[in-house]
């Protein structure tokens, strides 16, 4: 796994040990920024369920300003602190070890918007419904902003939420990402 494009292109990132962490494949990221924007002037981007990191520290590489990192496994906190110094985003970056709910309503008090959310919580879960719902209750997402989903096949996703069109979706095996945009 690797950043394949911007000022961190080429860095490889470490893995998560174990089987817990399901990264998003580099065939797959590389598709998903083409459609999202392959690069990006300024803004914020939050990396739920973030794992390794991939996604947020490829925003970030590809020109988001700052990136929060979200999980609530210490062995991937310690993994997306390594893949922050590798890319050396240290400075554009924060990762909390914290339950997503709880993340969530924390982001909230702070007052974060976000232009780009990465959602892509355990499959053997079901997440997404009540996660995007307190996304959208608690105004996370900008105006115009990016709310990527990342499930399996089989997980039936709603067309639109209140608020949120469905622009994409994108199918690569048993993988799929759906991405909605925020309505003005």
């Amino acid at each position: 796994m690797r950043i394949i494009a911007g000022s961190a292109k080429g860095t490889k990132l470490k893995m998560v040990p174990g089987k817990h962490v399901r990264p998003t494949v580099d065939r797959v990221k590389e598709t998903l920024f083409n459609v999202i924007g392959p690069y990006f002037d300024e803004g914020w981007a939050l990396d739920l369920f973030a794992g390794t990191g991939g996604l947020g520290l490829e925003a970030l590489s590809r020109g988001i300003a700052h990136a929060v990192f979200i999980d609530q496994s210490r062995t991937s906190i310690e993994t997306i602190k390594e893949n922050i110094q590798l890319t050396h985003f240290e400075k554009q970056s924060e990762w909390y070890r914290q339950d997503a709910r709880a993340a969530i309503k924390f982001l909230a008090k702070r007052a974060v918007k976000f232009n780009l959310i990465f959602l892509d919580p355990p499959y053997h879960e079901n997440w997404l419904e009540p996660i995007v719902y307190q996304i959208l209750q608690l105004d996370l997402l900008e105006d115009r902003g990016v709310l990527v989903l990342e499930h399996p096949t089989r997980v039936k996703i709603p067309e639109s939420w209140s608020g949120l069109s469905s622009d994409r979706i994108l199918t690569f095996g048993d993988t799929q990402l759906t991405i909605f945009t925020k309505e003005k």
